[in-house]
Formats: C-alpha cells, structure tokens, sequence
C-alpha cells in the first residue's frame, strides 16, 4: 500500500520588511511520505520569503518537470522559478532556460553545493540566486512542526524572526554564488 502525503495547514503573519509586504497567510502544504522534515521547512519558509501575488507550490514530486515554487504573472508567463535542496546542474540550467529569475534556498552546506555545481555549465549561471537558510534555525522549526499551526514571521536585513508558542527563533538568510557564468 502506498503512502499518501500528510497536510499540514499554517496560519502565518507576514512581514516582509524592505519589500513592505504584510500579509496573513493561510496555507495547506501537503508533505510527501519521502520528503525530510528538514526540506519541506526550507520550502515553507523560502515561499514566504519570496511571497508575491503569483507565487504558488507545485504539485510536488508528482510532476517533478515543474518548479518547487513558482511564480506566475496575470498571464501565466513564468516570472520566477524557486528549487530548494540542492538541485543538479541539469535542473538548474533547465530553469534558468524556462524563467527570466533562478532562486535556490537551501538548508544544506553551501560548500558542498558548490562542489557539486563546480564546473557544470548551467546558462545564465551567474544569475542564478543560491540563499542558505541558518540551519539550526530550519531543524528547530522541523523539530516544531504540527499539522495545524500559526506563527508570525518576519524577514528584515536577512534575519528570520519566527514567533511560534511564545517562543521566537531567529536565523539568518545568507546568499551564496556556487555557479560561474556560462
């Protein structure tokens, strides 16, 4: 019998600082059966961070030709194409193709990424955008996560701020340049 994806569901308020985005989110995020804690929190937090009117979750590992977040304008033209982990070369130069902006967060070792990417050739390399999540930050909200939950969140000068329970976790949003120019 096969696993099916567990929903969890978020009420977030949002506060995105230098962008002037306020906003309460309310969200159901499915978790598939093979996907780490650890990724799906980076997923979670990467779409508030580029939270805009377009951003949507794809349908996730069942159509895996699409990207992990997207962004779309009024017309359905790609604006933007957001991968989390640490997507191969192939990928990544398959979205710096199919949209004008390339993002990757991760919560991974930025070196190791690096390592993996040296040498790849990837078009528009030098565009792509690489932010690593404060690790410690995206395990303790993995170690927190409930099927229901609501917690505030802001991202200023990049920090997080996360208030969950009373409890505010803090961690830092660093951008990283792995990939040469091609």
């Amino acid at each position: 019998m096969a696993l099916t994806a567990v929903l969890y569901t978020f009420e977030i308020q949002l506060a995105q600082v230098e962008s002037g985005v306020y906003e309460t989110l309310s969200l159901r995020v499915p978790m598939h059966p093979s996907e780490a804690a650890e990724y799906f929190v980076t997923r979670l937090l990467a779409y508030c961070i580029e939270y805009v009117e377009g951003i949507s979750f794809s349908r996730g590992l069942s159509d895996p030709q699409e990207p992990t977040i997207s962004v779309r304008d009024l017309t359905g033209a790609l604006r933007a194409w957001i991968e989390i982990g640490a997507p191969d070369a192939a990928r990544l130069n398959k979205a710096s193709k199919a949209s004008p902006r390339t993002v990757v967060y991760t919560h991974r070792d930025p070196a190791t990424i690096g390592r993996q990417l040296a040498g790849e050739k990837i078009y528009r390399g030098s565009s792509v955008e690489f932010y690593a999540l404060d690790r410690g930050l995206v395990n303790d909200v993995a170690q927190r996560l409930e099927r229901r939950m609501k917690f505030d969140l802001s991202f200023a000068d990049g920090v997080l701020y996360l208030v969950l329970t009373g409890n505010t976790l803090s961690g830092s949003v660093e951008q990283f340049y792995p990939v040469a120019s091609q």
